[in-house]
Parts: structure tokens; sequence; C-alpha cells
């Protein structure tokens, strides 16, 4: 299992923002400018810019070596550091909502067919939720760290756990 800690205040109020849970997801695999963010993001590239700068001082992005854009203008790409996935759970419910709002703007963009999803409650004792949990969060940690191929199908998992009532 990863190792994971609390996040600190900065990172919490950094993560309680759809719009920069969004921005970490997109450059995951691929360091994109600011500019690219935002066109991704349908913003406006000064609006992406101020959520590109918070995730950078509190670490969720890191600034790659600078190029030439097409005109020759100095551009930063930046790139997810992953540190998102190391902050254990226990954010509020601003986390909850700014999640829940990254989820449903990605769907709302996913074209007829593309989106598999489902619900379901399962039964089980304290015991079992805390082994099912376990194994769950160890599987997606197990895919998170294989090295992937050029060209590998990259998707997005929602997921969420909490009482039924």
């Amino acid at each position: 299992m990863r190792e994971q800690r609390p996040a600190t205040e900065a990172e919490a109020n950094a993560l309680a923002s759809g719009i920069r849970l969004r921005i970490i997801r997109l450059t995951y695999a691929e360091a994109l400018t600011n500019k690219e963010i935002a066109q991704r993001l349908r913003r406006d590239p000064a609006t992406t810019l101020h959520h590109v700068r918070k995730l950078v001082d509190t670490g969720f992005l890191a600034p790659q070596p600078v190029r030439r854009g097409n005109r020759g203008a100095k551009e930063i790409p930046y790139l997810s550091t992953g540190l998102s996935w190391n902050l254990c759970g226990g954010h509020g419910r601003a986390l909850s909502e700014a999640m829940l709002e990254a989820y449903l703007a990605e769907i709302a963009e996913v074209g007829d067919g593309e989106l598999d999803q489902t619900r379901l409650v399962v039964r089980v004792g304290r015991d079992e939720r805390t082994e099912f949990e376990r194994r769950l969060y160890g599987l997606l940690e197990e895919f998170r760290e294989r090295s992937t191929p050029e060209g590998s199908e990259q998707f997005a998992i929602y997921l969420a756990t909490y009482p039924s009532r």
C-alpha cells in the first residue's frame, strides 16, 4: 500500500476546487501549458493561470523546461506531481464537493456510449469493509504504478464509498 499523509491546510484548500482537480488530471500523463489547459477546459487563460499557480505553489503541479511556441513565445508546460494521490482522506466537505463537480464536468464532455457506470450497495461487516477498501485501493495503486507503453488508453475513475441509509 502507498504511504499517505494528511493534507496541509494549503493543500486541502488547493484541492477544494473542481477546476483544479481537473487540471491535475489533465496534466497527469502529459505536460500542458496554461494556454493548452485553458483550451481543454474551455476557460479564459487568465483564470486558468490563477489555478495553475495555486497548484504549483502547493506542489501539485511542477513546471517543466521552458519551450518555444509556434510564434517563438516562451511557454511553460506543467505536469502533475502525483501528490494528490499520496494524501489521505478527511479533507472535508469542500473536497468531496469539488471531486463531484470535477466528475460531473468531465462526464458532460463524454460522448454517448463512452460512460460506463453503476451503483450498488454492498453489505459487509466492519472488518470486511476495511478489507474491501484496502483491496480496492490496492488494485488502483497497482495499476497506477505500472509503466505504460506509449499510446496506452487513459481513463478516469470516480469512486465514492458512503453509508447507505
